[in-house]
């Protein structure tokens, strides 16, 4: 059965390479729903699986200067001590685990506001655009404590399903700051903010003791070439036909693990 860990990564590497999203948002359900690994495992091996992928990438986008290190330490400020209480709260709740029912409808929940945000996201961008208030001069404040805030809020929902800082995440910089990050530098950033709360995250999983390394391993194994064929492929693709598939697969992956 380990070669079916090895092809799970390959999907979802394949995927990440097309769309650039849905590496977290996918890697939990596939491995609960199709694998029956426990919601909790599942969980702290894709945040593992996340940081190590994410720091290549945001590596790359470092030293192609399209990482804005100011919104990325603003989000840093909200996410890195939220991803800190968060696994606090879960070493110290329950015996150190939530039940499996927990876990699931909690990821549930957040793969189908992910699957939501990747559908319009383009189009909930331009609304925010046109709002009175960004010509506000105390709207500059108002970003900055927002941006802080988002962070917050993203790293309390990767600690706990593994989802959030992709698509979530890109989302919410595209609202907040629309013209300050070109969609390459707002990818970038969204990536290189993801690596540590995917590190602390992991941290955490690994004190609780959910983290499968043998998992992890097989994984990484089948994403690497997965994320490369997924590049190619995506020249060849229309990206919006294939972020609607995708988002159709977040909601029904995130209404079975609901109901």
């Amino acid at each position: 059965m380990e070669w079916l860990n090895v092809v799970a990564g390959l999907l979802v590497g394949i995927i990440v390479g097309i769309t650039g999203v849905g590496g977290g948002s996918l890697m939990s359900p596939l491995l609960i729903l199709l694998f029956g690994v426990a919601p909790a495992t599942a969980i702290g091996t894709d945040l593992w699986f996340a940081a190590i992928t994410k720091s290549v990438g945001g590596y790359i986008h470092h030293r192609h200067a399209s990482v804005d290190l100011g919104v990325v330490r603003l989000l840093a400020i909200g996410s890195i001590p939220a991803a800190i209480l968060v696994g606090l709260w879960l070493g110290y709740s329950e015996g150190g685990r939530f039940t499996s029912q927990t876990l699931a409808t909690a990821l549930g929940s957040v793969l189908v506001l992910t699957a939501v945000t990747t559908l319009f996201r383009a189009q909930i961008a331009k609304h925010v655009r046109t709002l009175a208030i960004r010509s506000n001069p105390r709207f500059l404040a108002f970003k900055t404590i927002a941006t802080v805030f988002a962070g917050a809020i993203l790293g309390t929902m990767v600690t706990l399903t593994s989802v959030g800082a992709g698509a979530l995440g890109a989302t919410i910089l595209m609202i907040l700051y629309p013209r300050r990050l070109s969609l390459r530098r707002l990818v970038g950033t969204d990536i290189a903010h993801a690596v540590p709360i995917a590190f602390v995250g992991g941290i955490v999983h690994a004190v609780v003791g959910t983290v499968d390394l043998e998992l992890l391993a097989m994984l990484l194994l089948g994403s690497l070439p997965g994320i490369i064929i997924g590049s190619k492929v995506a020249a060849l693709m229309n990206e919006k036909i294939v972020q609607t598939i995708l988002a159709v697969v977040l909601l029904i992956a995130g209404m079975k693990l609901l109901l």
